[in-house]
């Protein structure tokens, strides 16, 4: 699964990847697969980056357009 709005929420903020991976205690590479869908997303970075990004995992997930939840 490829995590295209992860890309765009990181880009949107202006920050590399390296900068994320920092935030998540992991390498810029494995951040670079969480996004490119080789590695699958463990559930403690994906609620990380939910709530640095102020975003439902479902957002992140593609499970909705909504990034809020209701």
């Amino acid at each position: 699964m490829y995590f295209q709005r992860l890309r765009d929420l990181r880009k949107d903020i202006d920050m590399n990847q390296t900068q994320i991976a920092s935030l998540l205690f992991t390498t810029q590479t494995v951040y670079s697969r969480y996004e490119r869908g080789i590695l699958m997303i463990p559930v403690e970075h994906l609620l990380i980056l939910a709530d640095f990004y102020n975003v439902s995992t479902d957002y992140i997930l593609g499970r909705t357009n909504n990034k809020k939840l209701r």
